[in-house]
This record gives structure tokens, sequence and C-alpha cells, in this order.
């Protein structure tokens, strides 16, 4: 009987110790918020923006200038933390909650964003949804030939969630993954403008000037995608791994194989699927297996085993879901594309 007692106090002081973090959370950012005006004094007066992904902070960076006295701007998902796993911190919830504007992806990873913008203390804070933002260009994910499909099951998007629907159906699912289209890019960089021009309307003439500069790089390697691909002797790329690249792939009319979807939480692929991407790179001749960042390429190594050659490269293209923004002074979205398209020259050839 002692020890149902302990236990039961145990589990009381776990409940109050939660309700009195969240109780923290909203008084800070309370209080945060009513020293301010109309824009945060602890801030110095700055507009302060709260990305969850390195992808559109980055895109923000260059649309107001990283040398900007007007923003504060924060990304969440940073020091190599993964955008699948990601749950935020009290100290996150604090800066969402005080944000004036919060950009999220809006994907099945996101289905935390729900209860943080509930919670939000500035009314007026402009969240922005990015694949809500590209609309009918957001494709739904796909489970292709030879793929194993680990029936994840994210029912919602947190678009869906926002609107309060919780009905345990399944809903399609989305692929979260657009920053990985350079022609996405392009058009949520300008729609980012939109919104930021609103937030400072003074200086709206400067951030279209360096969002038209940004939008140029960007259409710029766009062409150099299309060009390297077009002349390419192969068309198919198979990858020992997650495949998040649908929109970059569907972009410029490449096939692909995988192990697993882009959001797929597996990692052991059966022998039917080695075998099966096994013999597709035989089949296409291909001297390349692809993997993502982040990983330990064994699956690639197994794959590449069980072909007839075993001389393929193991190559890896960078998804931007793990990101440390303090690894490199030239990692930028435009550079790890440029990466990425070396990559699969490599793997077209």
């Amino acid at each position: 009987m002692k020890g149902f007692y302990m236990g039961f106090l145990k589990k009381r002081l776990s409940l109050i110790k939660l309700q009195s973090l969240m109780l923290c959370v909203i008084l800070a950012a309370s209080l945060f918020t009513f020293t301010g005006c109309q824009r945060n004094v602890q801030n110095n007066g700055k507009i302060n923006i709260v990305c969850t992904t390195y992808p559109q902070y980055n895109w923000i960076q260059n649309i107001i200038g990283e040398e900007s006295e007007e923003f504060n701007l924060t990304l969440l998902v940073d020091g190599g933390a993964d955008l699948h796993s990601y749950q935020p911190s009290a100290k996150d919830m604090a800066k969402i909650s005080s944000a004036d504007m919060f950009v999220y992806v809006g994907g099945s990873s996101d289905a935390w964003v729900f209860d943080a913008v509930r919670e939000t203390v500035n009314k007026n804070m402009k969240k922005v949804n990015m694949m809500e933002l590209l609309g009918d260009r957001a494709k739904e994910e796909e489970v292709v030939e030879g793929m194993q499909d680990d029936e994840h099951g994210h029912s919602h998007t947190a678009s869906e969630d926002s609107h309060g629907e919780h009905e345990e159906t399944d809903e399609i699912e989305y692929d979260e993954h657009i920053w990985l289209s350079v022609k996405n890019a392009e058009i949520l960089v300008q729609k980012l403008t939109d919104v930021i021009k609103e937030l400072d309307t003074d200086n709206a003439e400067e951030y279209q000037g360096n969002a038209d500069a940004y939008i140029k790089q960007l259409s710029d390697l766009d062409k150099e995608y299309e060009s390297v691909i077009s002349a390419a002797r192969l068309k198919t790329v198979v990858f020992g791994d997650r495949f998040p690249f649908r929109y970059l792939v569907d972009d410029y009319n490449l096939d692909y194989y995988a192990a697993f979807a882009g959001c797929s939480a597996e990692t052991e692929a059966s022998f039917k699927t080695v075998t099966f991407l096994a013999g597709k790179v035989d089949e296409t001749g291909t001297k390349a297996i692809l993997t993502i960042d982040g990983s330990d390429e064994k699956l690639a190594m197994t794959i590449k085993d069980n072909t007839k050659d075993k001389n393929q490269e193991i190559l890896q293209m960078d998804s931007m879901q793990s990101v440390k923004i303090s690894e490199s002074e030239d990692y930028n979205y435009i550079n790890v594309m440029l990466k990425n398209l070396t990559v699969l020259k490599q793997a077209l050839s």
C-alpha cells in the first residue's frame, strides 16, 4: 500500500510541475508582450520573426538583410535537431507566443504547432503556413514501386489542426519537404516578402529590392539544374534511404526509387526492398547510390553489396532537415542546392 501511495504522489508531483511550467511560459510571454506597444520593448523595439526550419530562416535573412536592425530573427530547429522528431522547449514556446511573425512548414512534422499558436499572447501575430502559401503546388506523399511503406499514419497537418479538426480519420498526407524545389523557393520568397513588407511598411521598398535580387539567384540556379539534368545520360536516381526530394525530381522530370518515403520512421529495410533497389541499380546502370544528411549509409552499403558489380559510390544529398547554423559561414540555401546539383550530376552521369 505504501508503494501505491508513493507512486501516486510522484505522478501528482510530475503533473503539478508540468502545469507550473506551462503557466510560467504563458506568464512570461504575457509580461513580454504587455511591456511593449507596437513592438516589444525588451527587444529594443525590433520585430520578432520565428522560423521552424532553416530554409525559410535563410530566405528571410536575404529578404531583410543579414545586418538588419529592424528584426530579431530566430531559428527554432537548430543545433542539428531533426525536423521530424523536434518538440519545442518552454523557451521555444515563449518565443513563438510573443512573435510578430511565425513561419512554419505546415506538414505532419508540425503537429505541435497547433498547441503553440493556440497559446499565443500576441493576437496580432502573422502566422505563415508555407504549404498553404503554395496551394495546388503541394504534393501528396507517395509510395512508389519497391518502397517500404511503414504506415506511419500521420493523419493531420498543422493547417488542418489549426482549424480545430481532430477527427480520427485518415487524411491526405502531403509531402512537407517543399523547400527542396528551387521553383517553390522562388514563389515562397516573394510571399514571405509580402508579409514582411506589411510588418515594416517604411522599409518595404528595400525588402522588395532584396527579394528581387535573391529570386534572380534562385532563377539562375533553377536554369542550372535544368541544363545539367537535360544533358545527363541517366534520368533515374536510386536512394538507399528516406526520400525527401520528390519536389526536386518532379521539377526536372526525373524518376526515382527509394527505400522509404520522406517522412518515414523506418530505418531497417526488408530483404525484398534491398534486392529490389539493388536490381534497379543494375538495371539503370547508375554508378551512385544516394543517401541523405545524417545517414549512417549502412542500408546503401547493403544495397551496393547486392548489386552485380558492387562498385557504386555512396553519395549524400543535403535535405536541410537537420542543420546547425553555426556549422559553416558558407552554409546557406543556395550553396546547399548547388552541392546537391553536383551530386545529382555525378549520379546521373
